[in-house]
């Protein structure tokens, strides 16, 4: 039994159980499990103005944690995180989606950058 699946069994939100389970099936998003399975207090939480000075226009960026809505994107980039706050969501809209769902667009984890 690696890492993981220990810390997996302490976890009790469903949505992130089946979120790392299927991250840990693919070996490209491997590390996102690795990230998602950490203690709550060591989760990562980025506000949108640190994902804007990391990110190119036209990049898919993973946040294995949560998007904050302080600052503004300049830029036109998709954003999968395993959750946003509410004023994240409305400024983002469309560009953001939830890490399960980019996982089953795209297991190969082609053309992603993940911030930690």
């Amino acid at each position: 039994m690696n890492k993981v699946e220990k810390k997996l069994r302490r976890k009790e939100n469903p949505e992130l159980v089946e979120t790392i389970i299927l991250a840990k099936k693919n070996k490209s998003w491997k590390k996102v499990a690795e990230v998602l399975s950490r203690v709550k207090r060591k989760q990562i939480k980025l506000n949108l103005d640190e994902i804007n000075k990391k990110a190119e226009e036209g990049d898919t960026i993973v946040v294995p944690g949560k998007v904050l809505g302080m600052g503004e994107l300049d830029k036109k980039i998709k954003i999968a995180a395993f959750s946003f706050s509410e004023s994240a969501r409305e400024k983002l809209k469309k560009d953001a989606v939830k890490i399960k769902e980019e996982i089953k667009k795209n297991a190969k984890a082609e053309g992603i950058k993940i911030l930690k």
